[in-house]
């Protein structure tokens, strides 16, 4: 098993663009969802959050595909399949004037994108392990988080000048560069003789194997709850926003600063990690997540929304919490798994995805006139999260209660 303790910038910045091309995908339409739904004859706002949840959907289920074929053929053909894929779907999602083909479409290029996605983790798991592997997946998820960050503008610059399909055409020029710079410098970083040899049994014997180490599956849940309650925000932003709070103009730069709070709180676990591991500070900045989403369901439990800077303090700090958790309880899962990282990160994402995607799906329906359903949401999955460590404490002694 490879210990590299050496960084290289040039291997992060392109792992941080390869999982930027689903952030893309995501956080440019938020903008247009209302117009995306007027063109489909949407009558229900909420039927628009299915366009963002959906492609979680296809994003968990792909990864069962591509990571088992990643440890048999190697990371780098399977990324250009996943992406030959996506190409397709977003065909469908541009040239469809039906709700459910669309849905169809983005469900196809979550497939797709779970190639770049999950790969990814895996070679960089490839790379690196432990504390070291936990502080490269920070400063992965800090540059990734720079497409949260512009990619509602964008989208809303696109919607302005031209129409909503331009969104998925520019999507497709980004992730054909990104293919291009990841063809032309990435070697390979599964060696032949580390493949597994193809057989029918590959997956089952995957699932067995990942299964035996508690670990990898107490944090592939947590990374479920936190997953799934964030996604509740990302599918009901853009209703809160600028429909509760009428703040149709302001909604990029809100979004854009939010995500800054998670690339600053990534930063910082890429400094900290190594020093007071990556078990000490998920377990603790679990205990934040839960702790500021209960003080703001107590504090504002009538329903009635507070003022949107009391708002965005609360989102703020508790997006701060999650920028220590993405990276480390993924690195953390994998630690494990170094021996079966294509389909040990497979099964990881499409747990937590799959987990997500009806949590997302299920809280988004009550937020409508208020906020509040969403910050519960939070609050029953950071409870849930701790609960987990503590369990996972119990039988292993690992994590420092």
């Amino acid at each position: 098993m490879q210990k590299n303790n050496t960084f290289k910038l040039e291997f992060v910045a392109l792992m941080a663009a390869l999982m930027s091309t689903v952030a893309l995908s995501i956080d440019a339409l938020l903008p247009a969802l209302p117009q995306i739904g007027h063109t489909l004859g949407v009558t229900n706002p909420h039927d628009n959050q299915l366009l963002i949840t959906m492609i979680f959907l296809g994003l968990g289920f792909g990864q069962l595909i591509f990571g088992p074929l990643s440890d048999s053929f190697g990371r780098k053909p399977i990324v250009f399949i996943g992406f030959a894929v996506f190409i397709i779907a977003s065909i469908i999602c541009v040239t469809t004037k039906s709700l459910e083909i669309m849905i169809v479409g983005r469900i196809l290029q979550g497939i797709g994108l779970s190639s770049p996605r999950s790969l990814s983790i895996s070679m960089i798991r490839d790379e690196y392990s432990g504390d070291y592997m936990a502080k490269i997946l920070s400063i992965v998820v800090m540059f990734f988080i720079l497409i949260p960050v512009i990619a509602p503008t964008l989208g809303q610059f696109l919607l302005n000048f031209f129409n909503w399909e331009s969104i998925f055409y520019v999507n497709l020029i980004f992730g054909v560069l990104i293919m291009i710079w990841f063809w032309l410098l990435q070697p390979e970083t599964l060696p032949k003789e580390k493949q597994i040899k193809f057989t029918p049994h590959l997956f089952i014997d995957g699932i067995k194997e990942f299964f035996k180490h508690k670990e990898a599956v107490a944090f592939t849940l947590v990374s479920g709850f936190i997953t799934g309650s964030f996604m509740v925000y990302l599918s009901t932003s853009q209703q809160i926003f600028q429909e509760q709070y009428n703040l149709s103009d302001m909604f990029p730069y809100i979004f854009a600063s939010l995500a800054i709070s998670i690339g600053l709180a990534t930063f910082l676990n890429s400094r900290f990690v190594v020093k007071y591991g990556m078990m000490r500070i998920a377990y603790a900045s679990t205990i934040a997540y839960a702790t500021i989403s209960i003080l703001y369901v107590v504090l504002f439990w009538s329903g009635q929304n507070p003022s949107i800077f009391i708002l965005l303090s609360f989102f703020a700090l508790q997006f701060f919490a999650v920028g220590f958790l993405f990276g480390n309880l993924r690195a953390l899962a994998m630690q494990p798994l170094g021996h079966i990282a294509g389909i040990g990160a497979a099964i990881n994402g499409f747990i937590s995805t799959v987990m997500a995607v009806p949590i997302a799906n299920y809280i988004g329906g009550f937020v409508k006139i208020s906020v509040l359903p969403l910050f519960i949401g939070f609050s029953i999955f950071g409870i849930l999260s701790l609960l987990v460590f503590i369990i996972l404490n119990q039988k292993t002694k690992l994590v420092p209660i």
